[in-house]
């Protein structure tokens, strides 16, 4: 695989963090979270990771960090600034100076965090919608009822703008390393990665008269919720159906088979229907809009799905998670990542072989690998032993040594 040989050094997080790791250990890398003693874990974005624990309160804790991510190539830094220097870890410790030889000076040193660094809000807290109410997307979102922009899951800025820029970050700069032979920091931050991803909307919001958005209140353009054949309807039983036949070619098969599928003796507004030609003309989007909302509502959402199936009407069921993963063929949470293949056809990351998920392993136990891994380390077990009894590896680990005085 792509980033195979490639050593991860993940301090555990929430979100983007753990999503980043998720992304090299996907395509590869050997990626080790580290957890702290009795904190417990959270995190199901665990695939393919090991744990470690840690407690970087003590002295021997701190130096078994040190030298972990002296013999990394990544370190995910998913804190607030300023917490890994305290630490003695940030990256001038690794990088050296003019002066002072660094630890590990091809260290991809990758920083996660949700304000900018520099700038008003730097010190403050924040979660997904605060970063993108400042990154300018939220204000463009479809309104709610009470006229506040809706905002949706946290995936714009902790997954896409966060770990995902994170991952492609360390990307970036594990090739800027194969030239320069020097490691690199890489700064995210989820105000600017929610910017970057939402850059299509932004660009198209600026422009005089945009042929995607125009310059109507959220909510009334083309991909907002405004119009009615880009939009969600609620069918029959109440599952739902997603439109989205923006092209005049595809709008016009959605009309064909929307109107014939329609039972005998549909009413709408004295037999008023919607014609190909009606798509351009703002002022139907109502009633047009009205037509579909009572249209899908005679009959089930499967019933649509067979009408629309194989055809360019752009109309699909919206599946639930279960429905979803059955309908992929493979496991509820697969890998995902780009396929890579061959001249020869052949493809590096062949689909997960595992149809279903055991639920019980989504949760890394925190620290469930940490004699396995510092044995890889180089440690002996006395020079494990010495580190539990001084703490370094918690206080259960410290008990358990001094159960067994022997070293």
């Amino acid at each position: 695989m792509a980033l195979a040989g490639i050593k991860v050094i993940e301090f555990a997080g929430l979100a983007p963090g753990p999503f980043a790791g998720l992304v090299l250990a996907d395509n590869g890398a050997s990626v080790t979270r580290i957890d702290r003693p009795n904190a417990g874990s959270a995190d199901v974005l665990t695939r393919g990771k090991r744990s470690i624990i840690v407690d970087s309160k003590t002295l021997s804790g701190r130096d078994l960090l040190r030298n972990l991510i002296a013999s990394a190539d990544v370190v995910i830094d998913p804190f607030r600034p300023g917490v890994m220097e305290k630490l003695g870890l940030g990256p001038e410790i690794f990088f050296g100076n003019d002066r002072t030889k660094g630890l590990n000076e091809r260290l991809i040193y990758a920083r996660i965090v949700g304000f900018p660094r520099t700038g008003p809000h730097r010190d403050m807290a924040g979660h997904d919608i605060n970063y993108i109410a400042l990154s300018g997307a939220l204000a463009m979102m479809p309104p709610g009822p009470s006229g506040a922009p809706r905002f949706p899951m946290n995936i714009l800025a902790d997954f896409a703008g966060g770990g995902l820029m994170c991952a492609l970050g360390v990307l970036l700069a594990l090739i800027e390393r194969g030239r320069s032979g020097r490691g690199q920091v890489v700064n995210a931050d989820m105000v600017h990665g929610a910017r970057f991803v939402s850059t299509f909307v932004l660009l198209h919001h600026v422009l005089p008269a945009s042929p995607i958005f125009g310059k109507g209140k959220p909510g009334t353009n083309m991909l907002d919720g405004g119009a009615p054949f880009y939009s969600v309807y609620t069918c029959k039983g109440g599952g739902f159906m997603t439109v989205g036949c923006l092209e005049p070619q595809f709008f016009k098969a959605f009309i064909d088979k929307f109107n014939k599928a329609l039972p005998h003796g549909f009413d709408f507004e004295d037999g008023w229907r919607p014609t190909p030609n009606a798509q351009a003309d703002t002022r139907e989007w109502p009633k047009m809009r009205s037509y579909f909302e009572k249209g899908f509502l005679t009959n089930t959402r499967e019933y649509w799905t067979d009408v629309f199936h194989g055809t360019d009407a752009c109309a699909v069921p919206v599946l639930m998670p279960p429905e979803a993963a059955a309908a992929l063929e493979s496991s509820p949470m697969p890998e995902f990542h780009p396929r890579v293949v061959r001249h020869n056809g052949h493809d590096q990351y062949p689909p997960s072989s595992h149809k279903h998920l055991d639920t019980s392993k989504i949760i890394l136990q925190p620290g469930l690998h940490t004699e396995e891994l510092l044995t890889e380390a180089g440690l002996s077990d006395r020079e494990i032993k010495k580190l539990a009894l001084e703490g370094a590896l918690g206080k259960e680990a410290q008990k358990t040594a001094r159960s067994n005085v022997k070293l």
